[in-house]
């Protein structure tokens, strides 16, 4: 039995694929194999990392492995595999179908594909009893671009007809400042008709405002969100509506967020009575992973093992999943 249940409820994909599981992908698409050192500098940042964007170019690789259904069930199935492995009880995957079908897939074939990697990985677990199971659902982001109308809206449409079969809500994701949250607010509008639940990145690379456009547009969740503290008023508004924030720590130092670990603020925030949670973002990319975050917190900010009990319960308040799912996970962490 694991010490401790662990829950993520903001993990990109695309940004967590196993380094075994890239390694056997570029031998199957006859890619040139590189050394483990600078296959590690292809996937992940440094402490050079100056900005959210040059993040995002860590996510170039992984996403050239992403083009047939095979590779989008290895891939998840693989990424699961290693979860169980921390102890994670519940994970929430995020992804862009949108991105994955240049090689002539359809989005709603990406997104079969990746829940066939979920099934795939329950039948394996299976033959485990003796850990808690893991239960996995996928979130589905529509992207920032300019001209991608359409494929939004199809990534809503689908979110709806796979919801309860894999998928748990959307997202909004992509670079965050150069087209405003509020622009894509007409999406969430058909999310909320067809009452899909939805968090939506903001308060990283963007400041406090645009938490607000976020708020508008109806989030009750929202992606980092970290730089609310920027704001008083606004830090109050989300602890009165108890708003859940997914912190990303090391994310958000590679990003340049929040520049000091040991002032990182989720602990003033949860004893404010804000609704935050603890999450890895992107595993690779950061090379993190969820335990490594909480053992980090733990040494720079001496986060206690009853404030990490909130965190596991404000996560498990803010999962988008059934209330028995929920029922076995508030077991599980109060076990």
């Amino acid at each position: 039995m694991y010490k401790r249940q662990f829950i993520d409820l903001h993990l990109h994909l695309d940004g967590s694929v196993p380094v075994a599981t890239v390694k056997k992908l570029m031998q199957e698409h006859h890619m040139p194999q590189l050394t483990d050192q600078k296959l590690r500098q292809e996937l992940s940042v440094d402490n050079s990392c100056a900005s959210l964007e040059q993040f995002l170019e860590k996510f170039d690789l992984p996403n050239q492995l992403m083009k047939t259904k095979h590779d989008l069930e290895m891939i998840v199935f693989d990424l699961l595999c290693e979860l169980k492995q921390q102890g994670l009880v519940y994970a929430e995957i995020r992804f862009a179908p949108q991105l994955h079908t240049k090689n002539g897939l359809t989005q709603r074939q990406v997104i079969a594909a990746a829940v066939s990697g979920i099934t795939k990985f329950y039948q394996k677990q299976k033959a485990d009893k003796d850990q808690p199971e893991l239960h996995a659902g996928l979130i589905l982001c529509l992207m920032r671009f300019a001209h991608n109308e359409k494929e939004n809206m199809e990534t809503v449409e689908l979110a709806k007809e796979f919801l309860g079969h894999g998928v748990v809500g959307l997202d909004l994701a992509g670079a965050e400042g150069p087209i405003p949250n509020i622009n894509y607010q007409h999406f969430f509008n058909r999310a909320q008709e067809l009452h899909l639940p939805y968090t939506i990145h903001a308060g990283e690379a963007a400041g406090p405002d645009s938490i607000r456009q976020a708020l508008k547009i109806g989030a009750k969740r929202i992606g980092h969100g970290i730089r609310c503290t920027e704001d008083p008023a606004l830090t109050q508004y989300l602890i009165d509506h108890q708003i859940i924030l997914e912190c990303c720590a090391t994310s958000n130092m590679n990003t340049k967020a929040f520049d000091q670990i040991d002032s990182y603020p989720i602990k003033k925030l949860l004893h404010m009575g804000m609704k935050v949670t603890l999450n890895s973002d992107d595993m690779i990319v950061s090379n993190t992973n969820l335990p490594h975050e909480y053992q980090l917190l733990e040494e720079k900010t001496a986060l206690t093992p009853e404030e990490e009990t909130t965190l596991y319960l404000n996560a498990v308040d803010a999962a988008f999943t059934t209330p028995d799912e929920k029922i076995r996970l508030r077991a599980l962490i109060q076990k």
